[in-house]
């Protein structure tokens, strides 16, 4: 009797040994693609910003943090702003004027 396990008339296992391990691989592999693409996307943990930046590492929170610790003065402030919005385009309504 001729079964799925023979190859070329040898007793063995043949080439279906490599089903199953490609088969959880192909499972293991489409599961962490779903992942990804949805439950993990823009999420990069609670430290994290949206861009996979440390949160408050962007140019205006750095001036922000610079001026309530009084490394600049108000004036400083608002020149270094302008040169943001110049080169940003329109900053956050967050930033009181």
């Amino acid at each position: 009797m001729r079964t799925l396990a023979s190859w070329g008339g040898d007793p063995g296992p043949g080439p279906w040994i490599l089903l199953f391990p490609l088969l959880w691989a192909t499972v293991i592999a489409g599961a962490v693609t779903v992942l990804r693409r949805t439950a993990w996307r823009g999420r990069g943990g609670p430290w994290r910003g949206p861009a996979g930046r440390p949160a408050g590492d962007s140019p205006l929170a750095v001036l922000g943090r610079r001026f309530a610790s009084g490394e600049i003065d108000e004036d400083e402030y608002w020149r270094r702003l302008s040169v943001l919005e110049e080169h940003f385009g329109r900053v956050d309504k967050g930033v009181a004027r």
